[in-house]
């Protein structure tokens, strides 16, 4: 690379830095707030919320590169052309694909990032992120009754508890449960406690007391008397085990191995497009450093300025995103589509490149100028 690159490259690297911390700083506020009820509300501690909100960085930081090659590419060239040293830069012969190489450099850099981010580090980040999840929301139970209150455990699971002594024994136990709506439970009993079986998921064990159902369809009701009775505080009121399908978690040869035949028809189809995407995201940072390029470079410097290059940019870079979003939801719903996934990222790059290597988009220099070189 020459003293121009290097000098350039620099200026893009400095930025990259800044915009993409200061871009996954904002999300990560943004997407903390969605954590703080647990903390709040279901006891899970300070070392909890921050495993959680930085497990969820990877999943956006695919996105946030891409947008941030963009708007560095975008603001360093238009930062040169003010400085008057892209017109240097032109006048001793530098071409427009010369000026467009750092930026791509930088680009295919940021591509091998994505790869990374998208084949290894987003599947585990992802899995380790819903298994936190589902630990802590199976621990909290035991923090959150507390004596005479009617506590709302969620997933219309009501309880309510006398008083607890302190290893742990309950007394005065109602619990109401109507997590399934045809079939409302009440149960009432002199003392019980919270224990946790071997998969994690939280359980009641009550004695003495009675158990009374209401079937909604015949509006029948049926009271139980029993000695001891156990009962699962699970959100869902299954078993509790950890079993999740969503193919951010799945790594890529569980991804290629998906059956047709076994699952569910839309959920293969999200495992399909799942893998094309996973291969195709981290091509939009090439495509962005190449439309950044292709709308600063190309044409004549305006000495009033690159606002309007600016904004075609943005509006070019916005269309993209949308396009992608589109282009995936439609893969999901027929696969024959998947191939245009690849289209949008590599047709926009081709035309980028036509418009910045184009010999007609690029400015001879002065021969007075060259001599002087």
């Amino acid at each position: 690379m020459g003293s121009i690159d290097r000098y350039i490259l620099r200026q893009l690297a400095l930025g990259m830095v800044l915009v993409t911390f200061g871009l996954t700083a904002i999300l990560w506020l943004t997407q903390s707030l969605r954590f703080v009820e647990l903390t709040v509300n279901k006891g899970a501690s300070i070392a909890d919320f921050l495993n959680l909100t930085i497990l969820v960085v990877p999943n956006f930081l695919t996105v946030i590169l891409p947008v941030s090659v963009f708007a560095v590419a975008l603001f360093t060239f238009d930062r040169l052309t003010a400085d008057r040293e892209l017109v240097v830069m032109r006048a001793v012969g530098v071409s427009h694909f010369a000026l467009a190489r750092p930026a791509l450099v930088m680009a295919v850099v940021c591509t091998f990032i994505g790869y990374l981010l998208n084949l290894w580090l987003i599947p585990l980040s992802v899995n380790a992120f819903h298994f936190l999840q589902w630990q802590l929301r199976s621990s909290a139970t035991g923090v959150l009754i507390q004596e005479g209150t009617f506590t709302q455990l969620g997933g219309g699971l009501t309880v309510y508890v006398r008083s607890r002594t302190p290893d742990g024994e309950l007394h005065g136990l109602i619990v109401d449960d109507h997590r399934n709506p045809d079939r409302a439970i009440t149960l009432m009993a002199e003392r019980g406690a919270l224990l946790k079986k071997a998969d994690g998921t939280p359980e009641v064990v009550m004695f003495d007391g009675t158990r009374q159902q209401l079937n909604r369809g015949s509006d029948r009701l049926s009271v139980l008397h029993f000695d001891n009775y156990a009962m699962d505080f699970s959100e869902n009121g299954s078993a509790g085990t950890l079993e999740s399908h969503d193919p951010r978690e799945q790594t890529m040869s569980q991804l290629l191995a998906a059956n047709p035949e076994t699952m569910e028809p839309a959920q293969y189809r999200q495992y399909r497009v799942e893998i094309h995407q996973r291969l195709a995201t981290p091509l939009y940072n090439v495509t962005f450093a190449l439309l950044a390029a292709g709308c600063m470079l190309a044409g004549h410097f305006n000495r009033r300025g690159q606002l309007d290059r600016i904004v075609l940019g943005v509006a070019l870079m916005v269309a993209l995103q949308a396009m992608a979003l589109g282009i995936s939801d439609l893969a999901a719903r027929d696969l024959a589509l998947a191939p245009l996934i690849y289209l949008g990222p590599l047709i926009p790059a081709m035309v980028a490149t036509w418009i910045v290597v184009r010999p007609s988009f690029v400015k001879s220099a002065p021969s007075r100028a060259v001599a002087v070189g």
